[in-house]
C-alpha cells in the first residue's frame, strides 16, 4: 500500500512527551476534574501537526466548554454500571471533531 498525499502528520517524541506529561500532571493533581483541559491540550497537539491536503489543522475546543458534557457522561456512566461508555465514546469524537477546523479559516 501507498502512503496517503493528502494526509501529513509531522508530530515528534519530544513535543507530544512534553503535552501528555502536561495532561498526566493536570489530570492527577485535580483528581480527574481536569481531565478536559489534558484532553483539549492533547488534541491541540494532534491538530497542530496534522495536514489536510496541505491544510495544517486547529482544534478550538476549551476544557471549559468540555467540563459540563464531561461531567454528566460521567455520572450517567457510573449510574449504568458503564453502560452509558458505549455512547460516550463516540459523542466525545463526535465533540472532538466538531472543534476541529483548518487553520486558515474564517470561524
Amino acid at each position: 500500500m501507498s502512503k496517503s498525499k493528502n494526509f501529513v502528520f509531522d508530530g515528534g517524541a519530544g513535543t507530544y512527551l512534553a503535552t501528555a506529561i502536561f495532561g498526566f500532571l493536570i489530570t492527577f493533581f485535580t483528581a480527574g476534574i481536569g481531565y478536559p483541559w489534558a484532553l483539549c491540550s492533547i488534541q491541540r497537539w494532534k491538530a497542530k501537526h496534522t495536514y489536510v491536503q496541505g491544510k495544517r489543522l486547529k482544534f478550538t475546543g476549551g476544557g471549559l466548554s468540555l467540563i459540563a458534557l464531561w461531567i454528566r457522561w460521567l455520572v450517567l456512566t457510573i449510574i449504568t454500571f458503564g453502560i452509558y461508555s458505549f455512547w460516550m465514546i463516540p459523542s466525545l469524537n463526535q465533540w472532538i471533531v466538531e472543534h476541529t477546523d483548518f487553520e486558515d479559516s474564517d470561524d
